[in-house]
């Protein structure tokens, strides 16, 4: 099929709204899983035909992934998978590690919640789940962002697609995915004691986990 594996195993067709939505994290799940390596085609009508969709929600779908970076379309040629590097990968961590700075500046979280955060990502860690970590991981700082009030802010966050660059990230440049739980301990008690240095530690935080150059 089309030189790629299935979308999912089981294909059920898409009947629940928006299905741009849906298509985009089916085609983000076959990224983040390594089904879809770099290079290999999307071909929108057999996705289209594979989901039981018209190909314009498909369409749309890759049009919003292809301003992630994570695909390239060219004319005649169609849609593939990007091949990533480590810049690539430590541009998205440059841009993040200052909104979130900003966040800091702009407005503190709450302790008690990023100590549940925590929590849960330790539980994560104990379990030896790297999906969750990474979802919990993207969870303590979203926290910080949205405790900067600011929804432009936010907005531009969510738009880099942390979480599927936190996986490709693990999944392209790690041999094993990093345990990162105990490194978010000193980011809650800075906030904790209420340290003016906290986003500059933040800042740190984040960039610490970008591809290093080769």
């Amino acid at each position: 099929m089309y030189g790629l594996r299935p979308i999912i195993g089981r294909v059920e067709p898409v009947v629940r709204s928006p299905l741009r939505d849906q298509i985009r994290q089916a085609v983000l799940d076959g990224l983040i899983s390594g089904r879809w390596k770099p290079g290999d085609r999307l071909v929108e009508r057999r996705m289209a035909a594979e989901l039981g969709v018209s190909q314009a929600p498909v369409r749309e779908a890759l049009r919003e992934l292809e301003a992630l970076r994570l695909i390239e379309s060219a004319p005649n040629k169609g849609a593939r998978v990007r091949r990533l590097t480590r810049s690539d990968l430590r541009e998205v961590y440059e841009v993040r590690a200052g909104l979130e700075e900003t966040a800091v500046r702009l407005g503190t979280p709450r302790a008690e919640s990023l100590r549940a955060h925590l929590r849960r990502l330790h539980e994560a860690a104990s379990a030896g789940s790297p999906h969750d970590q990474v979802r919990h991981g993207v969870a303590f700082h979203r926290e910080i962002v949205k405790a900067s009030g600011n929804t432009v802010l936010l907005s531009v966050w969510e738009s880099l697609g942390i979480e599927v660059w936190t996986h490709l990230s693990i999944r392209l440049f790690r041999t094993h995915p990093h345990e990162n739980a105990a490194d978010h301990e000193p980011l809650v008690e800075a906030f904790e004691r209420g340290d003016p240095e906290a986003g500059v530690l933040l800042r740190e935080h984040v960039l610490g986990y970008a591809p290093a150059e080769p």
